[in-house]
């Protein structure tokens, strides 16, 4: 009995194809991300020592590792699938920006990267994440 090998082999050429294709299209470029002049000034009430550390990265661990890698590389594993790149938070331009304006951004999302003020609802824990990324500086 000779079996149709037709409909499988569609699906395998149809699965490589997609998978060919997506790994040649390229992340969105990095568009401006405007923050609002009262985020900008605002100053990180959460003193940067130890336990604000270890705070930090346990929310990154939780929250955000998957997409932004464990070092802020931008690497995590979610990182292929997004439409933006994470972006490298070891890089001056991240590390640049304000506590406040950080702040906001981990707070509000935009496209990718999605809200935390409800994921992480204590406004200290979202201090405490800005405290971890500063610890990505080179």
């Amino acid at each position: 009995m000779k079996k149709n090998l037709f409909f499988p082999l569609m699906i395998i050429v149809g699965f490589l194809t997609s998978n060919v294709i997506s790994a040649f299209v390229p992340l969105q470029p990095k568009k401006p991300w405007p923050v609002p002049d009262a985020y900008k000034d605002k100053k990180n009430p959460v003193a940067s020592d130890a336990a604000s550390i270890a705070a930090g990265k346990e929310l990154w661990n939780t929250h955000c590792k998957s997409c932004h890698g464990a070092k802020g590389l931008g690497d995590g594993s979610k990182a292929p699938q997004l439409k933006t790149e994470p972006g490298d938070f070891t890089k001056p331009d991240v590390q640049a920006q304000t506590d406040g304006s950080l702040f906001y951004k981990i707070s509000e999302g935009r496209e990718d990267m999605p809200s935390f003020k409800k994921k992480i609802p204590d406004q200290e824990d979202i201090w405490n994440l800005v405290v971890f990324v500063r610890t990505f500086r080179k």
